[in-house]
């Protein structure tokens, strides 16, 4: 149990770190919005935002965060 403990402060560790960055980034960086890959639907009565380029973004500095974590603690 202890090790699963662990994990799981290291996985809310990164979580917390991801998301302190993009908050800077967003403060420091107000053109992230506006990224390729940005979907933006609108309709009559309602509106799709699907941010399909940061989530990729996102993802791959994620699993960069993460290997260099899981790295560390071995």
């Amino acid at each position: 149990m202890v090790e699963f403990g662990r994990i799981l402060v290291i996985i809310g560790l990164a979580i917390t770190f991801s998301g302190l960055v993009i908050l800077v980034a967003a403060k420091l960086f107000p053109g992230l919005n506006q990224m390729p890959g940005m979907f933006i639907y609108e309709g009559e009565n309602f509106k799709i935002f699907f941010p399909l380029g940061a989530m990729i973004l996102i993802s791959i500095l994620g699993t960069i965060l993460l290997n260099v974590i899981i790295r560390l603690f071995r």
